[in-house]
């Protein structure tokens, strides 16, 4: 039995470390140097177990102290509308596993997780991005593709 559990502040070095590895499986030899500056807002995030955010992750099996797995979110509120009449919905954004770890089920094992948190607090649904080598994975847990176009403006 894989065995998930929230992120503690004291797990933020190896939740960006994972971070890298899905970056870098998109986008091979992207700089890490922005990790440091953002180690204290995900410690305080991570120690904030009420708020808006959640990591859940596998301990590796054969290093202690390091991460198999990752799988993030974050809650968010929108004016309410159909199917959402809160206004409340979960994206997930951050799901790695180590190389050495994967074809265990620990990225479904903390996806379960992270589903039953956007449940617990409400979520009409839920977004993410999928790679082409994730997709599998998410339309088995239900995902869709979303026919809604997307743009964005970096400031």
């Amino acid at each position: 039995m894989t065995v998930v559990r929230r992120a503690l502040p004291e797990d933020a070095e190896e939740v960006l470390r994972l971070r890298q590895v899905m970056i870098d499986a998109m986008s091979p030899g992207s700089p890490t140097e922005w990790q440091t500056a953002a180690v204290p807002g995900l410690r305080a995030r991570l120690a904030d177990p009420d708020g808006d955010f959640a990591a859940f992750v596998v301990d590796h099996p054969d290093r202690p102290g390091a991460l198999a797995s990752l799988v993030v979110g974050t809650l968010e509120y929108r004016i309410g509308g159909p199917g959402r009449p809160h206004g409340l919905l979960g994206y997930v954004f951050s799901v790695a596993t180590d190389p050495d770890s994967r074809r265990r089920g620990y990225s479904r094992a903390c996806m379960d997780a992270l589903l039953e948190w956007f449940r617990e607090r409400g979520a009409g649904h839920v977004m993410l991005t999928a790679s082409p080598d994730a997709e599998p994975l998410y339309a088995s847990l239900g995902f869709t593709r979303d026919a809604t176009p997307s743009m964005r403006l970096y400031l």
